[in-house]
């Protein structure tokens, strides 16, 4: 199968039930074909979780399907927009983007961005990085948002958006919502993290017909722990939503925040079954509280170190026995080789609701901001070019993208929350700002920086035994081309 034809096969996937088992193994087998293989830049075991996460993703949409959670209209239409301008590369214009770029700036941009395009919330959650006013919240103004989609899509040649918040469904700005953005940009693919609290029926139903967009929708657990963090009601409304959803065909997943309240429960199979087999899930997104911010005042709610070893393990078992399409942003940073942050190609940048471009959404820390860009000027991508960036960056590639044969630990992934000491003294310039006033105050305690750097030499020997055994192997060979915007072609 040449992967031209993986679009017509998943169509064909759609609508035949009878052939959906058949042709879903022909495209999985294509998959492991390009994606393991001895001449791979990659370590092997690095291929093979790449491989098992594609895979698991293509068996839970199958899944839904037949179920009748997911509309075959809406997959249909994701084919054409997700697969092809963002797996595949079919579009001529992002090649063309990708290319210029890599000819004017010496590398190749982001391959998405995240953006929070407002601080609105309706929520109130315990550690929540956003800590938003409902009445005094910031917001982008919307002729500033499609700007910055625009630039990206034009300029970057980028087809993916993650969007963020706040409660991104909240966004009003100049008689906009989000749902206008969307549908302007229809030959680009959305990925909405929501509370779920205010997915209205319209919504949904917006949200089918637009069908470029896949909402993850936030939870803690089950009743009692979302609601101990979110306040009292808010997993009614939230399983509210779901069915919203499913009644209408639009595919969701659900983002959880891992906790030391909530850790022992996300060690259970209960957990995932109920919410990939009950509740209809195509993916999850495992995300563990960055004591930064507000955090900086719950530290104890992180999760130590033992269980964060525990959690990469519970993680495996799912991908490899249950199959389900489930990511930790810490503990799967095998899947992306590394850190994603900083801009790099195949990662991304943030701005949040400021306007403040930063290399994560969970490192307050950023050198510009798009109305000071804007006003002098500037676009989007001079922010990519700042010391905050390119240290990042650099710090990047020497870890382990500039040698795949053996890089150093991905068990480890994280600049900010992995290798803190290295995070302020190599990668933060002179010149950084803090986003707030919690952040500014991590900079300057000593023990903030003594805490992390403790959890960091705690974790690195409990995870390196386990790199160095199950994940190193020398007889791999690099290539520069592996690391490019490729997707599924890697």
């Amino acid at each position: 199968m040449r992967s031209e034809v993986i679009s017509s096969t998943l169509i064909k996937m759609v609508n035949h039930k009878q052939l959906r088992k058949l042709l879903a193994k022909k495209i999985d087998d294509y998959i492991y074909k390009n994606m393991v293989s001895d001449d791979s830049g990659d370590l092997r075991q690095v291929q093979i979780r790449r491989y098992q996460y594609l895979s698991a993703m293509l068996r839970c949409v199958n899944t839904s399907m037949d179920k009748g959670y997911v509309s075959p209209e809406i997959i249909k239409k994701i084919v054409n927009v997700f697969v092809q301008n963002n797996l595949v590369r079919e579009d001529q214009s992002y090649n063309q983007a990708v290319e210029k770029f890599k000819d004017k700036y010496g590398e190749y941009p982001p391959t998405f961005i995240v953006l929070s395009p407002t601080q609105r919330c309706n929520l109130k959650c315990i550690g929540c990085y956003a800590s938003s006013a409902a009445d005094t919240s910031a917001t982008i103004p919307y002729s500033y948002v499609d700007r910055i989609v625009g630039e990206v899509h034009d300029d970057w040649g980028v087809r993916f958006i993650t969007i963020s918040g706040g409660e991104p469904f909240l966004y009003r700005s100049e008689g906009k919502t989000l749902l206008d953005l969307y549908r302007k940009y229809d030959d680009m693919f959305f990925h909405t993290y929501t509370n779920g609290t205010v997915i209205s029926e319209e919504i949904a139903q917006q949200m089918a017909k637009t069908a470029n967009v896949t909402p993850a929708v936030s939870v803690e657990g089950f009743e009692q722990e979302t609601d101990q963090r979110r306040g009292r009601g808010t997993f009614k409304k939230i399983l509210e939503a779901l069915e919203r959803l499913r009644q209408v065909g639009v595919p969701f997943g659900i983002s959880v925040m891992a906790t030391s309240r909530n850790v022992d429960l996300l060690l259970t199979d209960e957990f995932y079954d109920y919410y990939f087999q009950e509740q209809g899930a195509c993916f999850m997104w495992q995300f563990q509280l960055m004591p930064i911010g507000r955090g900086k005042d719950e530290v104890e709610l992180m999760v130590v170190p033992e269980k964060r070893v525990e959690l990469y393990r519970k993680w495996e078992k799912l991908l490899t026995e249950k199959k389900y399409c489930l990511a930790d942003f810490w503990n799967s940073g095998v899947l992306a080789r590394g850190c994603i942050a900083y801009g790099r190609s195949g990662g991304y940048a943030y701005i949040d609701w400021h306007g403040n471009v930063t290399p994560c959404a969970f490192i307050p820390y950023y050198v510009d901001n798009i109305y000071d860009l804007y006003g002098n000027g500037k676009t989007l991508t001079d922010a990519l070019f700042s010391d905050l960036m390119k240290n990042g960056r650099k710090w990047q590639r020497e870890y382990g993208l500039d040698n795949c044969k053996k890089p150093s630990n991905w068990l480890m992934p994280c600049s900010i929350r992995d290798h803190y000491e290295i995070f302020r003294k190599s990668v933060l310039p002179e010149n950084v700002k803090s986003e707030d006033e919690k952040a500014k105050e991590a900079l300057e305690s000593p023990e903030y920086f003594g805490m992390l750097k403790s959890y960091d030499n705690e974790l690195q020997g409990l995870t390196e035994k386990i790199w160095e055994t199950e994940y190193l192997d020398n007889k791999q060979v690099c290539g520069e081309s592996k690391y490019q915007n490729s997707g599924i072609k890697v």
